[in-house]
């Protein structure tokens, strides 16, 4: 079994990407490539350096009393985690002995029904208490051209977790002029045909990642776009959300 892989970078205290503070793990690769992605550092497989789950689970116990008094956890980000499963099933078993609460960041993008994927993602399904589900785009052909790939097998994804009764956060970035409130309606009609959602977020699109497009040599490719205002942020909460609150 794998025990070490690709990680470009950890964040000891993270605070936003699941309940609590979190020790986030940042992976290495993505089969995406977001127009609106603040890590397109993180692409590349095989840059970044290797870590070991030892490595992992030493740090994290030195902010274990942070963790468990803030009701946190680990969180693997990316990146796209799921491309590194065998070693997301060591790291979850080794954080389920010290007794840490365990989520996974993703988009999705690498899932497949094959036997081979299936039989790993079963596993790691019964080490993982939360996954946070990145849904870029409702419709196939703007989540190509936002994400270059379709999205049939990141909703069946979604199905998935459904089926496995894993409990959901789903995020969506709220990029001006790239969802429209029908857009926005069907997104909502989806997230509300799962039973295992316990919480909708709102990720504003921002351009905090555009210097690494320029020390990379990448074209930035939504140039001109500005951040959403307060009051476009609030009308995609209130459809999205439909004033409801998702399953408990």
């Amino acid at each position: 079994m794998k025990l070490s892989t690709r990680i470009h970078s950890t964040e000891s205290f993270g605070t936003v990407d699941g309940p609590g503070i979190r020790y986030v793990v940042f992976t290495q690769g993505c089969p995406l490539r977001c127009k609106f992605c603040h890590n397109p550092d993180t692409w590349k497989v095989n840059e970044g350096h290797e870590m070991s789950v030892d490595e992992i689970i030493k740090d994290v116990k030195d902010y274990l009393p942070f963790i468990e008094a803030s009701g946190g956890g680990i969180t693997v980000s990316g990146g796209e985690p799921l491309l590194h499963i065998d070693f997301l099933i060591e790291l979850f078993k080794a954080c389920k002995v010290i007794g840490v609460h365990t989520a996974i960041d993703t988009s999705g993008g690498c899932f497949s029904r094959s036997p081979r994927f299936m039989q790993g993602l079963d596993e790691l399904m019964k080490y993982t208490n939360l996954v946070l589900l990145d849904i870029k785009h409702i419709d196939p052909q703007k989540h190509k051209w936002l994400t270059g790939m379709s999205n049939e097998h990141i909703l069946d994804f979604a199905h998935y977790l459904a089926e496995k009764h894993i409990p959901v956060w789903i995020r969506h970035v709220l990029v001006p002029g790239v969802d429209s409130e029908e857009d926005l309606t069907k997104t909502a009609d989806f997230i509300h045909s799962l039973p295992n959602v316990e919480k909708i977020e709102i990720l504003p699109y921002h351009k905090l990642g555009v210097y690494k497009y320029e020390a990379l040599g990448i074209d930035y490719p939504l140039k001109g776009v500005e951040p959403p205002t307060e009051d476009q942020i609030a009308h995609a909460e209130q459809i999205l959300k439909r004033n409801c609150d998702p399953v408990k």
